[in-house]
């Protein structure tokens, strides 16, 4: 039996994936969680050279990012039991739902990882020395100049992250986890339209992709509004706006390229 397409069978499925969303949110926000820790523990040793431990965060980025998440998943569900078994720990009772927040966690936190590495190696560490040299300590100085700096790197990578795993949430319903992919499934498969259900679940994914886009943009402009500071408005007598010319300009209409600077020795 052939069965059309309906346009309505869009607009009733929406409501009913829409039921499962708190599951698949649940996935994003425990991956994302476990990702910064472990992206952070990872990340340390490399930081700071450390011999051993910088070439086991090598091999487990290595790892996680160059093997696709479904296999990843298969490994963690099939494999991790057997393992503990033989140390004679019984997790087969564990629901399922644990182990693809684990792996999905430690998928991206060898990205998170990598992220964080490279935010805090773009700070300049001229900045660093200066705090040092005004009497700061290695926390303080992390703290207060190299972090909220490594922040407004990272955040931009930080957000395709998120909306990455996202969409990797939808893998969770090959082993049996009835997030919104899952429930697509069923619903296609009791009543037989396939293209509908897949179109209502395409329109949800997007909207919250867009919505998560927004709320991170907002974010990164927050962090990164100290970076704006040559373009900041300035309110005249009158209550107009003018922009305050960047120092660059200003350096070159005075024309002081071209004049030495004096020095001056004890």
């Amino acid at each position: 039996m052939e069965y059309g397409f309906d346009i309505a069978y869009v607009y009733k499925y929406i409501p009913k994936l829409l039921s499962t969303l708190d599951l698949t949110l649940l996935i994003v926000a425990g991956a994302i969680a476990t990702g910064l820790i472990i992206g952070l523990l990872v990340a340390l040793p490399r930081l700071y050279n450390v011999p051993v431990l910088q070439q086991l965060s090598k091999v487990y980025v290595s790892f996680f990012r160059g093997t696709p998440v479904l296999i990843q998943l298969f490994l963690f569900y099939y494999g991790l039991p057997e393992i503990l078994k033989l140390i004679y720990i019984d997790v087969t009772k564990v629901p399922v739902l644990y182990f693809v927040i684990l792996t999905l966690g430690l998928n991206a936190g060898a990205f998170m990882s990598e992220t964080i590495r490279a935010a805090v190696t773009a700070v300049n560490r001229g900045q660093v020395e200066a705090a040092y040299a005004v009497g700061m300590t290695g926390y303080q100085a992390f703290t207060r100049i190299i972090m909220p700096q490594a922040l407004a790197i990272a955040v931009p990578v930080f957000s395709n992250l998120v909306i990455a795993m996202l969409k990797e949430t939808s893998l969770a319903f090959t082993l049996g986890v009835m997030e919104m992919t899952g429930k697509a499934q069923s619903l296609g498969a009791l009543s037989q339209h396939f293209l509908e259900t897949y179109i209502s679940l395409a329109i949800i994914y997007l909207v919250i992709s867009m919505v998560l886009e927004r709320i991170l943009l907002v974010v990164e402009r927050r962090l990164q509004r100290h970076m704006r500071r040559d373009a900041a408005p300035r309110r005249s007598w009158f209550g107009f706006h003018r922009r305050v010319p960047p120092l660059n300009r200003l350096t070159r209409e005075l024309n002081l390229d071209n004049k030495e600077v004096p020095r001056y020795e004890a």
